[in-house]
Parts: structure tokens; sequence; C-alpha cells
């Protein structure tokens, strides 16, 4: 039915598709591309066309954020891991479970901070500053700033102490303070 070239095509596809799943937050090109190279799955060229046959086939959906182009596995994409993931071979699959447990925090290191700005006016600047864990917000803040210098000060210093700054929002909101 199938040649033996062609089914290793789908079952690199399926690789893909299985370490966007597992990963569980959309990664940028070169975080997939990390990833594969460090494992050894395949080589560079094979994986950008893939990455390209898989967005073409709706499988993954691109889209751009912080001038960053992120890859998201799609409804289409979970479906036909799901019907397929027994064709991984086990060994595979478990070497990139363990890679994706030790390594997950060095990957993911730039991704679950974002920072971002938008132009509303010469004098009116809206940016927004997020902490994303498991594709969920852990906060999403938007300020209105007068300067697209303050703007670039902020985002620039919200990836540096996101984490510290994060812990303190949390930690002032839940105080309990006397109300005058």
């Amino acid at each position: 039915m199938f040649d033996k070239s062609s089914e290793e095509l789908a079952s690199n596809k399926l690789l893909i598709l299985y370490i966007i799943d597992k990963i569980d937050v959309d990664l940028t090109n070169s975080q997939i591309t990390q990833v594969i190279l460090e494992t050894e799955i395949m080589n560079y060229f094979l994986l950008q066309q893939f990455l390209s046959d898989l967005v073409e086939s709706k499988f993954l959906n691109t889209y751009k954020e912080s001038k960053k182009e992120y890859y998201c596995i799609t409804q289409k994409g979970f479906e036909i891991l799901e019907s397929l993931i027994d064709k991984i071979p086990q060994d595979i699959g478990s070497n990139i479970n363990t890679y994706i447990k030790k390594n997950k925090q060095r990957i993911l290191s730039n991704t679950e901070i974002k920072s971002s700005f938008k132009k509303q006016n010469d004098y009116e600047f809206i940016v927004n500053l997020r902490v994303i864990e498991n594709r969920r917000d852990l906060i999403n803040l938007s300020l209105n700033v007068s300067s697209e210098k303050q703007a670039k000060l902020i985002c620039n210093n919200w990836r540096k102490n996101a984490s510290y700054m994060y812990a303190e929002i949390i930690q002032s909101l839940i105080q309990e303070k006397p109300t005058l």
C-alpha cells in the first residue's frame, strides 16, 4: 500500500506533531529545530520541509507574536496524532519524552514570558505583558504609557524580571491592607 519512504515521511511528520503536543506550548521554528537536532530524529532540511507540509495540510498553524513565529497544533493535527500515535516506535517516543522532561524549561525559557507594545497615537502606547504556563495565561497585563521609550523599557524589564514581578503582584493582591 505505502512504500517505505512514504511511511517514513508520515512517521517523521507524526513525530513533529508528537513533540509539539508533548511540550504542551506553542513553539518557534528554532525551538522545534533544537529538539529535533538534539534528539537526532531527522536533519534540518527535512524538518523544514515537514513543517511546511504540516502547515499546508492544516495539521499545524502559525502565528506571529512579539516578532516571532510560533507553531501550534490544530484540532485536525490532534486528531491525526491521536489516531496514529501507535505508529510512533516506542523507543523513539520514550527518547522524546525523556528529552522533553530533562530540557523543557531550557527550551521554553523565552517562550513563557512575552511582552509587546502597539502605538495607538503619538502619545499613547499599549504595552502587553504576559506569563504563560501550559498554554494558559498566568498573567496578562495591559498598560497605557505615553512614550515609545517607556514602552520599550517596560517590555525589556518584563522579559528580565517577569517571574519576580509576577510574584510581587500576586503577593500585593493577596495581602490584606487596612482600608482608609
